[in-house]
């Protein structure tokens, strides 16, 4: 669908309202990180963030920074990533969606826009984050999935990667499972739920918390890979915890494994999460 320009200018699309007072929106994005140094703008890198400003900025006829729940890393992808950016348009919901869509490239979609109050704050006002691994789990490699899913040819044990996942339940120093380059205050997190299932050649990992250092996830199931060998893996999972050193852990999985898969905010917000397998 073609966005038509009047005489608004700047892009703004056509039918547009400009008002004086500034408003909040919030959106919720959908994207493949493959090609994309992650979220956050970077000089000389492509990046979501980039790509999604200028989209924005389209629509609404001015500049926009936007503001998200979660700065994925490079190769990794969202399903609900949310964010928020300040505007003086007046846009109904399917003008920023459509008219957003119509300037981002193929891997980068809007699916859903709407205005909240001006307390809401995508990374501040969020209760939990839930990511999602995917790991095929077979001999053969995929064509299709090589850049959506780890591959780990070994076979792995759903039910022993779950009762090891377990002891990392709670409030907890993370420190075993931050990279060196994580620039987090604290390496306290509070994991609410974490879950490992197999369906099929498939063996997905589901965690939720309130928040995550640099690669927590990654190297998490990593560690979770290599202790399933171990004679006791819940016991040596509860010796890497503790004992707060990275070295002690396993490797960091693969990116492009991992989504972030939705975000949870009071329900006084009206945003709406994602649903549902993707492939």
């Amino acid at each position: 669908m073609a966005v038509r320009e009047d005489a608004l200018g700047s892009g703004a699309p056509r039918g547009a309202v400009r008002s004086g007072d500034s408003r909040r929106v919030a959106a919720l994005i959908e994207y493949d990180g493959t090609d994309f140094a992650g979220w956050q703008s970077q000089n000389h890198v492509l990046s979501v963030q980039d790509a999604v400003e200028a989209a924005i900025g389209f629509v609404a006829g001015h500049p926009s920074t936007v503001i998200c729940a979660g700065r994925t890393d490079a190769g990794v992808h969202a399903v609900g990533q949310v964010v928020h950016f300040d505007t003086t348009a007046i846009r109904t919901t399917r003008a920023w969606v459509l008219g957003a869509n119509t300037r981002l490239p193929p891997t980068i979609a809007l699916q859903w826009a709407g205005e909240v109050s001006p307390g809401f704050h995508a990374r501040h006002a969020a209760v939990r984050r839930v990511y999602r691994y995917y790991i095929l789990n077979r001999s053969a490699r995929s064509a299709l999935q090589r850049t959506r899913s780890a591959w780990i040819h070994r076979p792995l044990d759903a039910a022993i990667m779950h009762d090891a996942a377990q002891v990392l339940i709670g409030e907890h120093d993370f420190s075993a499972f931050r990279s060196i380059e994580c620039q987090s205050k604290t390496p306290v997190r509070r994991i609410q739920r974490i879950d490992v299932q197999r369906d099929a050649d498939i063996v997905l990992l589901e965690i939720e918390a309130n928040a995550y250092l640099h690669h927590m996830v990654r190297n998490i199931v990593g560690t979770l890979i290599e202790v399933q060998d171990q004679p006791d893996p819940p016991a040596a999972m509860r010796r890497i915890l503790f004992g707060g050193e990275r070295a002690q852990a396993g490797m960091t999985a693969p990116a492009a494994g991992l989504y972030l898969w939705r975000v949870d905010y009071p329900a006084a917000y009206g945003i709406p999460t994602p649903a549902g397998r993707f492939w």
